[in-house]
């Protein structure tokens, strides 16, 4: 499993809510246009298929960003919400 962070800018608001409603279905929602997902290999080839399904990509712009263990031990976070955990993982 990996810890992704994605972000988007979609301009067309049916897309954008499309394409958060489907984020909302594998991670945590973490600003108004950024989720952090844990996931499977699997599941991350089902999302990122699903999404291209919803995004114009001439138009819109959506970014996948993997974090390792490392450096996922190492982000650093200011208020609300709490950070996604990573499964057996501990977060001090």
């Amino acid at each position: 499993m990996l810890f992704y962070v994605i972000v988007y800018d979609i301009p067309c608001d049916k897309r954008r809510k499309k394409v958060s409603d489907l984020l909302e279905g594998y991670g945590q929602r973490v600003q108004y246009s950024v989720f952090e997902c844990v996931l499977e290999q699997k599941k991350y080839n089902e999302l990122r298929k699903r999404l291209h399904k919803q995004v114009k990509v001439l138009e819109d712009s959506v970014r996948f960003y993997p974090l390792s263990r490392h450096t996922f031990n190492q982000i650093e976070t200011w208020g609300e919400p709490p950070i996604t955990e990573l499964p057996g993982s501990t977060i001090i």
